[in-house]
C-alpha cells in the first residue's frame, strides 16, 4: 500500500493446552528463535517475545494489512508442528484455543518490552491465570471465567 504509514503496536498471550507446564527451559530460546522467524516470514516486526512454562508473550508490530488472527493460527500451528516434530516432549504439543491480544501506544513499548523481558520475575508473585485476568479487567473485556481457560 503505497502511501499507508500505520502504527500498531500488539501483545499477544496465549497458552499451552490445559495450562501445562510443557515448554523447558532446555528449548524455549530455540522455539523462541523459531518463531520470530514465523514473525518475519509474515512480514511482521517482533519487539519481544518470552514466557512461561506454560504460556508465551508475544509483542508485535502490526502491519495495516495483516490479520491478527491470522498471524496467531500461523504461530501456533507452525510452532506446535516443530515442538512436535523435534519430540521435545512426550505426546503431542498444543496451544490452547483462542488468545489474548492487547493494543499499547508508541510511548509504552519500553514498558511493555521490559514487562515481557521479565516474566520469570513477574510470574513469582502471580499466575498466569491472575496475569490474565488482570490484563482483561485492565483493558475492559468482557469474559466469563469458565470460558477464559480450557480444563482439557
Amino acid at each position: 500500500m503505497a502511501d499507508t504509514y500505520s502504527q500498531i503496536y500488539i501483545h499477544i498471550v496465549f497458552a499451552v493446552k490445559g495450562r501445562n507446564n510443557l515448554i523447558s527451559k532446555n528449548w524455549k530460546d530455540e522455539l523462541y528463535k523459531y518463531i520470530t522467524g514465523i514473525i518475519t516470514n509474515e512480514g511482521q516486526k517482533l519487539l519481544a517475545i518470552n514466557g512461561m512454562a506454560d504460556h508465551i508473550h508475544i509483542f508485535i508490530g502490526l502491519k495495516p494489512t495483516a490479520t491478527l488472527s491470522n498471524i496467531v493460527r500461523d504461530i501456533k500451528a507452525n510452532s506446535s508442528k516443530f515442538i512436535n516434530d523435534k519430540k521435545w516432549i512426550a505426546g503431542k504439543f498444543e496451544w490452547q484455543q483462542g488468545f489474548g491480544a492487547f493494543s499499547y501506544s508508541y510511548s509504552q513499548l519500553p514498558n511493555v518490552i521490559s514487562y515481557i523481558q521479565n516474566q520469570e520475575e513477574h510470574h513469582k508473585t502471580k499466575t498466569f491465570r491472575e496475569e490474565y485476568i488482570e490484563f482483561l479487567k485492565l483493558y475492559n473485556v468482557d469474559f466469563k471465567n469458565e470460558f477464559i481457560f480450557e480444563n482439557v
